[in-house]
């Protein structure tokens, strides 16, 4: 199939922006369009492209974790996404975390340096073009008219849940005296602002959280949400010790005042590069605004937290990936429209980022009437392509990369050692894909 080398992209997120970047640095011609600032999702608030609007925090930079092999995987295809979040990075300790406006107007500027060559269209689509090439990463806020005409074109119905956001405090509103700098099982000061809790303040925490007001959902809604990213309120209902085991957990932590472990934890981490905002690691909610007002000001330092942004919950949206896309991302039905990023069916901003990068290169040897296998499943980019694409799955939920969905190792390891052979496993191979791909 030959079209012409003019890609239209819908959506200007990370996946969005990093599709862009790969096609822009092969020649191809880019038009983009994002509905803001003409119109915002319930959760954005930037005019910016690639705006990260739930964490400022990317999850592990450590090779031996699924998620930081990816990163390192798409540093080596040359990512615009993690040269953005390495150059905009903020001290969280061993995770990657970046101040959000910064990354946003560097990925911003980036794809505005190609000049004529990126048309930046800030306009809502309701109609999906069918000629030329076509990326969808609208991503889990797809506006309600856009996801009705992807809904008419696929002819399948949407699955959906809820994620929530995590409240932002102003670092100068808190008490400095009840509170301690230190990152899990690390000596000195750390990258992490705790606030200790002793047994009887967490449970009268956890009894606020169970009786606090939430906001309702439509009554034709049913939630279902992510497991890796549950609201507190949900996790609270679970039992009394679910939350010591998930964003309270106390373990790695010594109280310096105390001179003992903590009963409980609540973990702040650094929003921006000037350390003026702090983002509660963990605490996904939909308490009503007044509620997380009353409720996290009794969490110890917090007494007087002022909110830069309260937690919020909206409806994440996706297709179901393994009936719909073939392994090169594009729609079966529709060979000249790709999906990418969250609405493709994976989870995370780096998972997104990666489905983005895939598309880019993927449409970039179609132009070029070549294909592009995917790389092995021993690497995390080509697992977590299969993941979503491998058909046969009646049950279908977005899901972040994980070692679970690689190639099982060859050899036997001891459990500890298996992080470092999958990475050096997958890199091995991506860079051989790389080499024989020309990519």
């Amino acid at each position: 199939m030959r079209v012409d080398r003019d890609v239209t992209i819908i959506g200007g997120g990370l996946a969005g922006c990093e599709a862009a970047w790969q096609l822009l640095k092969r020649g191809c011609g880019v038009t983009m369009y994002e509905m803001k600032p003409e119109r915002f999702s319930p959760a954005h608030t930037s005019p910016l492209l690639s705006e990260l609007v739930c964490s400022n925090s990317l999850r592990s930079n450590d090779v031996e974790s699924a998620v930081g092999l990816l990163k390192q995987e798409l540093r080596c295809l040359g990512s615009l996404f993690m040269e953005g979040a390495d150059e905009t990075a903020v001290p969280a300790g061993k995770s990657l975390a970046v101040d959000r406006r910064l990354f946003s107007e560097y990925i911003q500027g980036k794809l505005l340096s190609f000049g004529d060559h990126f048309r930046l269209v800030h306009q809502e689509i309701e109609k999906i073009p069918l000629s030329g090439c076509v990326v969808i990463a609208t991503g889990p806020l797809t506006s309600d008219l856009l996801a009705m005409e992807i809904k008419r074109l696929t002819g399948s119905d949407y699955l959906y849940f809820y994620d929530a956001i995590s409240p932002i405090v102003t670092a100068d509103s808190i008490d400095a005296d009840k509170t301690f700098w230190a990152s899990r099982y690390q000596e000195g000061d750390g990258d992490y602002l705790n606030c200790p809790l002793d047994e009887p303040t967490y449970t009268s925490f956890r009894e606020a959280v169970l009786n606090a007001d939430k906001v309702s959902l439509r009554d034709f809604e049913k939630p279902r949400y992510f497991e890796g990213c549950l609201p507190i309120e949900i996790l609270a209902e679970r039992g009394g010790l679910t939350l010591l085991f998930g964003p309270m957990k106390p373990v790695g932590l010594m109280d310096p005042y105390s001179g003992q472990q903590p009963h409980a934890v609540v973990q702040l981490r650094k929003e921006n590069q000037t350390g003026t905002l702090l983002n509660m690691v963990g605490f996904q909610t939909k308490l009503t605004w007044p509620e997380q007002r009353r409720i996290f000001r009794m969490i110890p330092g917090l007494e007087n937290a002022e909110f830069a942004r309260y937690g919020s919950i909206h409806r994440n949206t996706f297709i179901h990936s393994p009936a719909l896309l073939n392994e090169r991302l594009q729609l079966r039905s529709h060979p000249s429209i790709f999906f990418a990023g969250q609405l493709a069916g994976v989870e995370g901003y780096v998972e997104s980022a990666a489905m983005g990068l895939f598309s880019g290169l993927s449409i970039s040897r179609l132009l070029e009437d070549r294909e592009l296998p995917i790389p092995s499943d021993t690497t995390a980019l080509g697992s977590l392509i299969r993941h979503i694409t491998t058909p046969g799955k009646r049950e279908f939920q977005p899901m972040n990369v994980n070692h679970g969905i690689f190639r099982p190792l060859e050899i036997r390891i001891k459990k500890r050692e298996r992080g470092k052979e999958y990475a050096r496993r997958s890199l091995a191979d991506l860079c051989e894909w790389i080499k024989v791909q020309e990519v």
